[in-house]
């Protein structure tokens, strides 16, 4: 095979745009997004699926492509993960994010974590190095800390838009009260499936703008924000992630999948 850099941009291109064999999906959030240029969401989503798919086209795994594209998201400041995410009523970032391995149903998250600019590795080594699915808080950012996963200031992920619309929410907050807040969401994440046909599945997310300190939403949760079988599918929620949670989304989808649903 190969090797992904060795291609020129359109044998690239030609491989994106064929059918069978591995292949990488991503999304990049279903929130209402402020912007009316909507070239800066395309070209990211492009660029992450492309490191997906890269990983692939070199022999790797499912969920390694599957985080290789979260990670493009995450530090892509259009969207709503990592660095450039929503804020709380505080003031801060506090992101969650999962990831499963539907050859071994293996699954890691982390919630509530305010010094991560790539929150997803953090799942990740939840997943292949400790039997926990979900670590949450100052915990979480131990345990990145221990897997030598660089820590930021929070400040950093904070960018000047998400700033500017968390003083026009915090603004009207104090004028009518927090719940005349109409709280925007979105999520990054990504699926795969490799070479051997199995899957995988990536979420990551900054949650609601202007939500409570330490809500956790669907993202991080196995089930609801991500589920991955090489039985069914994988898949990647977004939305409302108080009634993602209720439904179980990401699982549900997976068993549509099964039972014959497209």
């Amino acid at each position: 095979m190969a090797y992904v850099g060795d291609l020129t941009q359109a044998e690239f291109d030609a491989l994106l745009d064929r059918k069978g064999g591995p292949a990488v999906a991503v999304h990049g959030g279903a929130g209402t997004r402020p912007d009316a240029d909507p070239a800066p969401y395309l070209e990211g989503t492009r660029r992450a699926a492309e490191a997906g798919l890269r990983v692939l086209l070199q022999g790797g795994s499912a969920l390694d492509a599957a985080q290789a594209a979260a990670v493009i998201l995450e530090d892509d400041p259009s969207f709503n993960a990592g660095t450039g995410a929503a804020l709380t009523s505080e003031g801060e970032v506090e992101l969650d994010a999962s990831c499963m391995d539907g050859t071994t149903l293996r699954a890691g998250a982390v919630a509530c974590v305010k010094t991560l600019k790539n929150p997803i590795l953090a799942a990740r080594r939840v997943c292949d190095d400790t039997p926990h699915v979900l670590i949450c808080g100052p915990g979480a950012e131990a345990f990145a800390r221990e897997c030598g996963i660089p820590e930021v200031a929070n400040s950093s992920l904070i960018t000047d838009r998400q700033r500017t619309r968390w003083e026009e929410l915090h603004a009207l907050a104090l004028k009518e009260g927090a719940d005349s807040v109409r709280r925007k969401i979105g999520t990054i994440g990504a699926v795969a499936v490799d070479a051997k046909g199995h899957v995988a599945a990536c979420t990551s997310t900054g949650g609601t703008m202007y939500k409570r300190p330490g809500r956790v939403g669907d993202t991080p949760i196995i089930g609801a924000g991500t589920y991955a079988d090489d039985h069914e599918a994988a898949a990647s929620s977004t939305g409302l992630g108080e009634v993602i949670l209720k439904v179980t989304m990401a699982r549900a989808a997976c068993m549509l999948v099964r039972d014959g649903a497209s």
